[in-house]
């Protein structure tokens, strides 16, 4: 997987490469090229007659800027740098480079209104370089003003480490930030680079090597902190062997559905069917039990006690726990609906079922009413909440969930010690031992009822073909996603259903690796 720092932890490995005896001015030297690099490749490859503007403020991003500058030049590039300060402003570095560059011939203009909407008439690309992974807080005077005027220009936007405006850490914007094309960070992509509202504006991300040793990761930083890649879900995922039998293969018991929302718990199960299990059954009040039998043809079902209006009765949690220890996982949540009897018989079930447990929906709204359920299992659970249902969960506000995705879910990995997959635009996936991954997809056409449904199950049924906790929760909720981009090239986006992601689970896992399956 690829690793993800905080701001902080990358400063503190500049820092200790120059312990090193690699001079900050070399890693300037092959950021700058490796920024030049991605520019070029931007205007088709070739720099002569092309035309670019960089605009560079006074830090070391506005030094890399000016590297890149150079080289562009050098290359042929009829290249124009707007520098937003004086050059006595500058850092060491930056200096260096600005030094070197008008040796070099090139030519730097000092910021005035209306100055880079000339520069930028009829250039190919803009380079960004005006703030880095430093940057806190909101954008203002001259530096709102050029933001403004990059992105109201139309022309593609190439950014250096992040978009200028986004925090890094947070992904936080507060006021202008640069609209990208393409982002190139550098040695390590920074947090802020996934989480939103800032990873909207990243565009394509591009990670480059500047030649820092990765030693370094291992003895300077503690987090564990990482983004998704397809090969890493192709390792995980284990292989059916030829003398496979349906008993072989992951045994799943969903507890799902009520009155009305029929419709999730079918979808969850037959998610789990779709996702490799052997074998799946369904729980439902017993007054469903002729609906669902309807809905589905391979799931089995099991009526559970009847409140009388479709929705469990207490005696269910007793007729679950004397089936359960037929199957590998009990998935647990999806359209059970909000009575309160149905609350407290899923929190009796979170707190005596001796088997691993997928959380989700109506689950965790049931345990969020006393969480002490779920702190007092001995069994593994992943809960799979979205920001509404983790911030009842934790107490808070969905905005506040939102404004924090990445610590909320390692607070909430930590504290109940279960494995959280925090749906939403680029999901994270949290483990009671601090580590965190991104999912990084945003895919608005899962924004329709259901989809979270189909994640439980298929979640649940990789869980059950014998992968750890973590594993099946990485993998579950990349082949989700990757079944919903195939949904979504095949069947069209808005209108897709959640009934189309579950249709294109095997697709997806048999598609695995090709890399033919890409956003956009």
């Amino acid at each position: 997987m690829l690793r993800v720092l905080r701001p902080e932890e990358m400063a503190a490995l500049d820092r200790a490469a120059a312990e090193e005896g690699i001079p900050s001015a070399e890693l300037m030297e092959r950021a700058g090229r490796a920024v030049a690099e991605q520019a070029r490749d931007m205007m088709g490859g070739i720099c002569a007659g092309r035309r670019a503007v960089v605009v560079a403020a006074k830090g070391n991003n506005g030094g890399d800027g000016l590297v890149a500058a150079r080289y562009l030049a050098a290359w042929g590039c009829r290249v124009e740098v707007l520098l937003l300060a004086g050059p006595e402003e500058l850092t060491s570095d930056s200096a260096l480079n600005y030094r070197r560059y008008r040796e070099s011939g090139g030519e730097v203009r000092n910021y005035r209104p209306g100055m880079l909407r000339e520069m930028m008439e009829g250039a190919e690309l803009v380079v960004d370089a005006i703030f880095g992974f430093g940057f806190r807080g909101r954008a203002e005077g001259i530096f709102a003003e050029v933001i403004h005027e990059i992105n109201e220009s139309g022309i593609p936007v190439l950014s250096v480490d992040i978009p200028s405006g986004v925090d890094a850490e947070t992904g936080a914007v507060e006021g202008p930030a640069v609209r990208a094309r393409r982002t190139v960070t550098l040695a390590w992509p920074k947090t802020g680079l996934y989480l939103y509202p800032g990873a909207e504006r990243v565009g394509e991300l591009v990670v480059v090597d500047i030649g820092i040793p990765h030693r370094l990761l291992a003895e300077r930083v503690r987090s564990e902190i990482y983004a998704l890649e397809e090969s890493d879900v192709a390792s995980m995922l284990p292989e059916r062997s030829p003398h496979a039998h349906k008993g072989s293969c992951g045994k799943v018991l969903v507890v799902a559905g009520s009155t009305g929302l029929t419709g999730a718990a079918a979808l969850c199960s037959k998610a789990a069917m779709r996702a490799g299990a052997g074998v799946v059954t369904l729980g439902v009040p017993s007054s469903l039990n002729p609906i669902l039998e309807v809905k589905l043809t391979e799931v089995m079902t099991l009526p559970l006690p009847d409140s009388g209006d479709g929705h469990l009765a207490p005696g269910a949690v007793d007729t679950v726990l004397e089936m359960l220890p037929d199957y590998d996982v009990l998935a647990l949540g999806p359209g059970l609906g909000r009575k309160e009897s149905t609350l407290h018989a899923v929190r009796e079930l979170v707190r005596r079922a001796n088997k691993p447990l997928v959380l989700d929906a109506d689950g965790i709204n049931g345990v969020a009413v006393d969480p002490s359920c779920l702190k007092e299992r001995s069994y593994p659970t992943v809960i799979t909440p979205h920001p509404g249902e983790l911030a009842r969960l934790l107490r808070q506000s969905p905005g506040e969930v939102q404004r924090d995705r990445l610590n909320r879910a390692l607070e909430t990995a930590n504290r109940f010690r279960c494995v959280v997959v925090l749906k939403g635009a680029n999901t994270v996936i949290a483990d009671p031992e601090g580590r965190a991954v991104f999912h990084p997809l945003a895919l608005p056409e899962l924004a329709t009822a259901g989809s979270g449904d189909v994640l439980t199950g298929c979640l649940a049924a990789l869980w059950a073909q014998g992968m750890q906790p973590m594993q099946a929760a990485l993998c579950g909720v990349f082949l989700h996603g990757r079944a919903a981009l195939l949904a979504a090239r095949l069947v069209g986006g808005v209108g897709m259903l959640a009934g189309d992601v579950l249709e294109h689970l095997p697709l997806a896992r048999a598609g695995l690796g090709s890399g033919e399956v890409v956003r956009g």
